[in-house]
Formats: structure tokens, C-alpha cells, sequence
């Protein structure tokens, strides 16, 4: 019966999407009053149409121009839909090809008294800024949006390129109606290819048409005619998002002339990418030996004599010369002479340099470009599906990579963005191979909980804790910045009513070593009392509460992303004129072939007793057939660290 009723309402909207007028400004009353979305009831907004529409048109001095139309209705269900009336729009504004938004037009439309009103987009509520270099924002705000609006708007954008952005097809709220036609002319050869990690995947029409206009010539089209888009919904733990997003890339791989033969031809194998990539002056062209650091290098590294040494000293340089900007890129965008000079650049600019400094002293150090978790993972050859480059150094058999754009990375130890799964490391124009980004070292957290009982049932004692590798970095990250009051709130969030003290911290700015951190705390609802006994969990605040995985299908996987080991050793002076009733049972856990290890161990020692507590992750990525049996996993783990010692009077 209950799925009688869901196939009922599916067809139901389905009806209702196909008798919408989706014709500009033909909103209708029915979709003003929908309270909810009928299918996914949780959603705090709907796009009820979008139509996006590629093509290019051909003028005698430019050539073919490339022409985006969007048009876009949304259903705000709630408050939190209210980002959804915001729009930015990113151009690329280069010096010899730019883009530019225009025919923008925009309404929120309200129900009141019966009678649809409508709120024109104004002038003051658009708005343009830099976002790099290489490209501006044009964003635009809907005004009087309320819950039960219904906003519409549509563009174009005209450009210059000829490089197609990814199309996308999911969003993180649902699309009721898809409407998507792309069509380039026969001299663009692009390569198309789904995201194939997503869980939802479109149909692709593929046809043809022909033109006289200006001249005679075919055209490629590609649709997409879609309805009931489920939303993409963020998982825990599931890593970046925008990887399972459903989207397609399409990449410019060729182009034919005037006899339809190839004149030039781009990205059809790794190795053409990598050689494409390592031709461009502002990539291979960056890796030779410049005077303007020479003298500042030859004193830096005077007397050493091991290539990892000097690979840390060179990294160290860049850092105190150079900032990061913020932009990614697998090009420079200054070249390292002008970031050197001028003490800024992107990424490419920064790790090409470390590059160009450690070949220029004889140290096999070569650039790895990358994907960032942001971008995805590229599937297939594409110069588009890399965005980031690092630096690699061998010696031997052995490598260190290094991300010279913040102050807490060091080697091997890379900045999160990058983590994401491998990198194609590029030697000259003829040499590239594959290499491995994921950490292959455990990182571990230590801490050690000395307990006291007091007579009134309060709790107090130390806590020191020990933090390496990556997990120092992600502290590093997080709280170096802080002042002291806003750490001490940070780590009593979530941990009851405790007061923290005398908190020190050893190491924070030094990337080099492990994290230190010692506080003292009092912990006022720690212990339950029933009668002539008291009850307490030995794990205290450092216990995980709740399973966060909760869902009972998921679609992604669990993404950890690093190899790491959480180590808790409590020590517990059991208060005087109590005994021991009852203590919880030691156990171990593993799950899936020992990929992850839960240890738990207690026992009494005299006057005290002594837990020690282990998660280990051995293998960060849990695939989403396994979900179920993780979440079970976890749960005995939750389950386990609440069980509670039972003391009673002597």
C-alpha cells in the first residue's frame, strides 16, 4: 500500500510538472501555494524548471562566439531556501578573452489576498566584484522573498572561449523540470563524460542540424530532457559533495578546418595532456633556473648536502617570500619571477617555483598536477579535469611531495584539498606517470585522562594530549589563529558542564613536531548517583555520544580521508569508601577484513582503574555497499564507550 501511495504521488507531480506553463512569468497559483515539495518533503526549496541553452553564432571578426542562456523558477518552502534567491553568475575576464552577462531579468512572485504580485529585479539589487584575476562575479539578489515564493530569472552569457564549463544536472534541492540543449558547430571536437560517480545519470539525445547561416556547416546537438531530479543530499563523512554531483564535463580535444581533416589536436591520451600541459611557457616555461633567487637560495642552502634537507629549506624560503592568493590553477598565473618580486601568486606560481629552485641545485624535483577534492576526479584525459599543482622530490626509491602554499603543511604532509587520490607527475614534455596522493601514515591522536572522584561528585583532573601528522596539521589549522579564551570555549563545546584550565599548548607553529596539549578540568555532571552507588561512563566527555551515520541507505562513501588512530588511557582513583560492583566488559571489534579496529580494554589495578580505548582506520573510504554493515559497526563502538562503571559503598 505505502508504495502504491509513493508511485500515486510521483505520477501525480509528474501530471502536474507536464501541465505547468514554464514560459516566462506564467507562474501559476498552484505552485504559489505548494507548501511542500511532494516528493522530497525535506527539501527547503525546488527548482521547478531550468532550461540551459549552449550554442554559438559566427561573426566575420571573431569567428564563432560561444552564447549560454539559463532561465530558472524556484519554490522557497522555508526559510533556510532563502540562499536560493541569490544567484552568482562567474564570468572569465582574461586579458584576450572575456565573458559578459546580459537580458537579465528577474521577479519574485507572492500570493496575497488570492492575487499573485509580483517584485521586479532591481538595479540595486545586482552586484559585480573581482574574484581573481581571471575572473569577476555577477550576482543578483530577488527581493521580498518570504516562505511560499516562487522566483524566476533568466540571462545570457556571451563568450569569448570556446571551452564549454561542465553542465550540471543536480543541485542540492530537487529539479522538477530539466531542460538542457547544446549545440556546436562541426569544427569543435569535445570529449563528453559523466561524472560516473554520481548516482543519478540523465539521458543524453544525440542529433544533428544544418545551417546556412552565415554559411553552410552542421551542427551538433546534445539534449537533455529530464523531470523528478532527486537533489544531491551531503552525507557525513562523505568527503566533498561536488564529486557525486551528476554533471557533464565536455572538453575542446580537436579542431577541423575548412576540409573537415584535423588541424590541431589536443588531449586524446595522459600522455598528450601531460605534453600539452609542460608546452605552456607558463608551466614548463617556469621550471628553469632564475636569476632573482639565486643568491637568496645559494646562502640558504650552503653546506647541505642531502636533497630532503634541501627540499625543507626551499619550502621554508618560498613560504617566508611568497603568499598564497587564494587561486587555484595549474598554470602560473604571475610567473615565478613576478611572485618572487612581488611576494604573491597561485599555487602554480608557488609550487613551480620550489620546482625550478630544487632542479636548479641538482635535486630530482618535478611538478604533479592534481585534481582538488573540489573538482572532482578526472575520469578521463582532459587538460580541464586538473586545477592544482604540487612539487614531488625523489631520492632513490623514496618521495616527498610538497604544497608550499601554507604555513602548516610540510612534506608529506599536504594541505586537505589535495588529498584526492592521485596526481600526474610531469618530468619533461615526454615523461608523465601517475602518482599516489593518499597519506600512507597513520596519524595518531593520544590522549590520557588522569580522573579524580570527588566527595561531592564532581570530576576533575588532566588531560594531555598528543596529536601527529595530519591531525597536528588539521589542529594547527583550527586553533593557531585563536586567542586562548576562544580554544578553551572550543574544547568544552559538547563536553557537558565542564570548566577547562591552565591550558598550554607545545609545538602549535613548529609543523615539524607533534602537537602538545595539556589542560585541567572540573566536570560537574560526570556521575550519576542511585542510592548507595554511582554511575559514570570511564571515557567521560572524550566519548563519542551518538553515531553520526544515521541514514539507512547511503549513496556515497564514507570518506575519512586519512589513515589515522584515536588512543584514549584513562587513569581512575576510585574515591574512598567505594568498590568496584561492575565493570564493563573488554572487547575488540573489527569490520570488513580488519580495514578498521576498535579495542577496549579495563581492569582494576589497586586503588584505580585503568581503560585504554583504540579506533583504528586503516582504510579511510568505506564503499556505500558496506555502509550498513559500518553503521552497525559503529554503533556496537557508541555503544560500548556508554557503558558504565558501577561503584558501591563499602
Amino acid at each position: 500500500m505505502k508504495n502504491l501511495l509513493i508511485i500515486f504521488t510521483i505520477i501525480l507531480s509528474a501530471n502536474f510538472s507536464n501541465a505547468q506553463n514554464f514560459k516566462f512569468g506564467k507562474v501559476s497559483k498552484d505552485e504559489l501555494q505548494e507548501k511542500f515539495h511532494p516528493i522530497d518533503s525535506s527539501s527547503s526549496a525546488a527548482i521547478l524548471y531550468r532550461n540551459e541553452t549552449i550554442s554559438f553564432y559566427y561573426t566575420k571578426n571573431q569567428g564563432f562566439v560561444q552564447q549560454r542562456e539559463v532561465h530558472e523558477r524556484i519554490k522557497i518552502y522555508n526559510k533556510d531556501g532563502f540562499d536560493w534567491a541569490t544567484k552568482k553568475v562567474y564570468l572569465y575576464n582574461g586579458t584576450q578573452q572575456k565573458e559578459s552577462l546580459s537580458g537579465l531579468k528577474g521577479f519574485s512572485y507572492n500570493l496575497v489576498g488570492g492575487k499573485i504580485e509580483e517584485d521586479k529585479l532591481k538595479k540595486d539589487g545586482q552586484f559585480e566584484e573581482d574574484n581573481s584575476e581571471f575572473t569577476k562575479i555577477s550576482s543578483f539578489t530577488l527581493p521580498n522573498v518570504k516562505v511560499g515564493t516562487v522566483i524566476e530569472y533568466k540571462y545570457k552569457v556571451t563568450s569569448e572561449r570556446i571551452s564549454i564549463d561542465d553542465i550540471i544536472f543536480q543541485f542540492s534541492i530537487p529539479i522538477n523540470k530539466l531542460d538542457i540543449r547544446i549545440a556546436t558547430p562541426e569544427y569543435y571536437v569535445y570529449n563528453k563524460q559523466y561524472n560516473l560517480q554520481a548516482s543519478y545519470l540523465p539521458k543524453l539525445v544525440v542529433s544533428s542540424e544544418n545551417t546556412t547561416i552565415p554559411f553552410e556547416y552542421k551542427i551538433n546537438v546534445l539534449t537533455v530532457n529530464e523531470e523528478n531530479v532527486p537533489a544531491l543530499v551531503d552525507e557525513a563523512y562523505s568527503g566533498n559533495i561536488n564529486n557525486y554531483r551528476s554533471k557533464m564535463a565536455m572538453e575542446l580535444t580537436a579542431y577541423l578546418n575548412n576540409l573537415k581533416i584535423i588541424e590541431k589536436s589536443f588531449s586524446a591520451t595522459w600522455e598528450q595532456v601531460s605534453k600539452t600541459i609542460y608546452d605552456s611557457d607558463n608551466f614548463g616555461g617556469q621550471l628553469r633556473s632564475f636569476s632573482i633567487y639565486k643568491d637568496e637560495l645559494e646562502a640558504a642552502l650552503t653546506g647541505v648536502e642531502d636533497d630532503f634537507e634541501k627540499a625543507f629549506i626551499v619550502e621554508s624560503l618560498v613560504k617566508s617570500k611568497v603568499k598564497w592568493n587564494g587561486n587555484y590553477g595549474k598554470y602560473a598565473q604571475n610567473g615565478v619571477r613576478s611572485a618572487y618580486k612581488d611576494g604573491e601568486g597561485n599555487d602554480a606560481d608557488i609550487n613551480l617555483m620550489v620546482v625550478s629552485m630544487l632542479r636548479s641545485k641538482g635535486v630530482n624535483a618535478n611538478p604533479v598536477v592534481l585534481s582538488t577534492r573540489n573538482n572532482g576526479i578526472p575520469l578521463f584525459p582532459s587538460r580541464e579535469g586538473f586545477n592544482y599543482v604540487i612539487c614531488s622530490v625523489q631520492k632513490n626509491d623514496e618521495y616527498l611531495l610538497i604544497d608550499a602554499t601554507e604555513q602548516y603543511s610540510t612534506n608529506n604532509i599536504l594541505p586537505q584539498r589535495v588529498l584526492n587520490w592521485q596526481g600526474r607527475l610531469i618530468e619533461d614534455k615526454d615523461a608523465s606517470r601517475w602518482i599516489n596522493l593518499q597519506p600512507n601514515i597513520s596519524s595518531t591522536e593520544s590522549s590520557m585522562l588522569n580522573v579524580t572522584i570527588n566527595e561531592d561528585l564532581s570530576v576533575t583532573g588532566k588531560v594531555t594530549k598528543r596529536l601527529t601528522n595530519y591531525l597536528a596539521y588539521f589542529y594547527r589549522n583550527k586553533y593557531t589563529k585563536m586567542i586562548q579564551e576562544d580554544r578553551v570555549k572550543s574544547l568544552e563545546k559538547d563536553k557537558g558542564d565542564i570548566e577547562i584550565s591552565g591550558l598550554s599548548v607545545e609545538n602549535d607553529k613548529d609543523a615539524t613536531q607533534p602537537i602538545m596539549v595539556n589542560y585541567e578540568y572540573e566536570l560537574l555532571d560526570g556521575i550519576d548517583e542511585i542510592g548507595d552507588k554511582i554511575y559514570f561512563s570511564p571515557l567521560l566527555f572524550l566519548a563519542t555520544k551518538e553515531n553520526p551515520f544515521k541514514l539507512e541507505e547511503r549513496q556515497y562513501p564514507i570518506d575519512f580521508v586519512i589513515p589515522y588512530s584515536e588512543k584514549s588511557f584513562v587513569n581512575i582513583q576510585l574515591p574512598e569508601g567505594y568498590v568496584v560492583e561492575s565493570l564493563p566488559q573488554s572487547t575488540g571489534l573489527e569490520f570488513l577484513d580488519a580495514n578498521v579496529k576498535f579495542t577496549y580494554f579495563v581492569k582494576q589495578n589497586g586503588n584505580f582503574l585503568q581503560l585504554k580505548a583504540q579506533l583504528d582506520i586503516f582504510n579511510p573510504l568505506i564503499l556505500p555497499e558496506n555502509y550498513k554493515d559500518f553503521k552497525n559497526f559503529f554503533s556496537k563502538i557508541v555503544e560500548k564507550q556508554a557503558e558504565q562503571i558501577v561503584l558501591t559503598k563499602a
